[in-house]
């Protein structure tokens, strides 16, 4: 399976790194407080994921049986208020029959109720003859394209651009970290929970990328124009949303993405109470692809002047120009950068490297190679720090200079 080097592989986490936001299930840990559960929050996710009302007293309580034959001996009494003295009892009953329930959906609804969150669901109709593979493959495709369209919404969020690179890839992913994402049913069905505190607007943003994404496809299968999606910039599709949809929809005869508000956080203003669902197919990865590649060629140059600490020299001979490699502290939000420099210009980073001193320069992120180049560098200067700044970034140097030569050996040319 391919993944950009820009991802986590998986496996177990580092110790001191910070966990990975996507898990194999997502887990609601303790029994939600029922003093703290709205029951019409609660009513209305057990409606959303195919649970029936089959009964009750109206303005008292409600009794509500999962989808599906399976599960019909499992039915909850939910109050319709928590005005009567055994409402609570009633919550703490149904909460702890949910817990005990074999539908798949009623630990989705423990998620939600737990920590309120937007819904984003992935659907890939696989087709019959690949089904036996579907669990070996497809989960695997299905948890990296949904991963890319949720960092996308994310990139999107940080800035408009028809192409992100690296820039700004750090603090859209921890804008993710308390994102989680329920298992695969079949390598066909994936639901991420993203809490509202945290990730509402990327969910908002997602909701208006993919809708101009599908209007974008539109018109360019009907008309063979590609000016739709130069305006689809302004509604936060990149290349970045692009490539994750062609993920997503390769292999598959057709694909559905659907995101539903959490009911404890309301609709967000300027967006439907409950959003159509967006789809795509085989026969739209022609104007997708097309837009991807439109994306990466027009983004422009950014002009930027960076601090960072050098953590890698190298040059042919003792003599020259050469290129440098910079930890970018300040000035662009990449992680890092790599620079060629004249004679002069190498020196200075070569002794600010050995005193621990940061560099700063001036010059032009190219988007060739995800903005990780500075071309027309100038200005090449060591930066003055305090006695404890220094230590505290040769420290940092020497703890992490394993990951610093990865980093960097990833994408020399």
């Amino acid at each position: 399976m391919h993944r950009s080097t820009d991802e986590p592989t998986g496996g177990t986490v580092p110790a001191g790194s910070r966990a990975h936001p996507y898990t194999d299930g997502p887990d609601p840990g303790r029994t939600p407080d029922p003093a703290r559960v709205d029951p019409a929050v609660l009513a209305t996710l057990l409606r959303r994921h195919g649970w029936l009302r089959s009964g009750g007293v109206r303005g008292h309580y409600s009794r509500w049986v999962p989808p599906g034959p399976a599960t019909t001996g499992t039915s909850l009494l939910v109050p319709d208020t928590t005005a009567f003295p055994d409402s609570e009892d009633l919550l703490a009953e149904a909460l702890t029959a949910l817990t005990r329930s074999a539908a798949p959906s009623a630990r989705d609804i423990l998620v939600a109720l737990t920590v309120p969150s937007d819904e984003v669901r992935w659907w890939r109709d696989v087709p019959e003859a690949a089904a036996g593979a579907a669990d070996w493959t497809g989960t695997d495709q299905l948890r990296a394209a949904a991963r890319q369209i949720l960092l996308a919404g994310a990139l999107a969020v940080r800035g408009r651009a028809g192409y992100h690179g690296a820039r700004h890839r750090r603090k859209a992913r921890s804008v993710l970290d308390g994102t989680l994402v329920g298992p695969v049913a079949d390598g066909r069905a994936l639901t991420a929970f993203v809490p509202v505190t945290s990730g509402r607007a990327v969910a908002v943003q997602l909701y208006a990328a993919l809708h101009a994404a599908r209007e974008a496809v539109d018109y360019q299968r009907a008309t063979g124009g590609m000016e739709a999606f130069d305006a689809a910039v302004a509604a936060g599709v990149s290349r970045e949303l692009t490539e994750a949809v062609v993920a997503l929809v390769r292999g598959a005869e057709s694909t559905r993405i659907t995101l539903a508000w959490a009911p404890a956080a309301g609709t967000p203003e300027g967006c439907p109470d409950g959003p159509e669902p967006v789809e795509f197919s085989p026969g739209d990865l022609p104007a997708l692809r097309l837009a991807g590649a439109r994306y990466l060629q027009d983004e422009p140059a950014v002009a930027v002047r960076i601090t960072g600490a050098v953590v890698r020299l190298r040059r042919s001979g003792p003599r020259g120009s050469g290129v440098v490699r910079l930890r970018v502290l300040a000035g662009a939000e990449i992680a890092h950068v790599r620079i060629e420099l004249d004679e002069e210009a190498y020196r200075i980073a070569g002794h600010a490297h050995l005193v621990g001193l940061p560099l700063r320069v001036e010059g032009r992120l190219e988007n060739r190679g995800g903005f990780r180049r500075l071309t027309g560098a100038s200005q090449v200067a060591p930066v003055q720090v305090d006695e404890a700044e220094r230590d505290r970034l040769m420290k940092s140097l020497q703890e992490n200079v394993d990951f610093f030569e990865e980093a960097c050996a990833g994408d020399e040319e």
